[in-house]
């Protein structure tokens, strides 16, 4: 399991788990199935977003 900085928020899209790999329904000429490797578009494969500038609240 990923380990992650305290100061960094985890992606909401793949909840820190950024890369996966999917298997296709072809196989190789070895007979291996091939895999496609695919990244989050959200945080590009790093599994982190930027932290958002907070919202002021005022109490009246």
């Amino acid at each position: 399991m990923p380990q992650h900085a305290p100061n960094q928020r985890i992606c909401p899209d793949c909840d820190g788990f950024p890369t996966v790999a999917i298997t296709t329904s072809h196989r190789s000429p070895n007979g291996a199935r091939r895999t496609v490797t695919v990244s989050c578009r959200t945080c590009h494969g790093t599994g982190a977003v930027r932290p958002t500038a907070g919202r002021e609240v005022t109490r009246v």
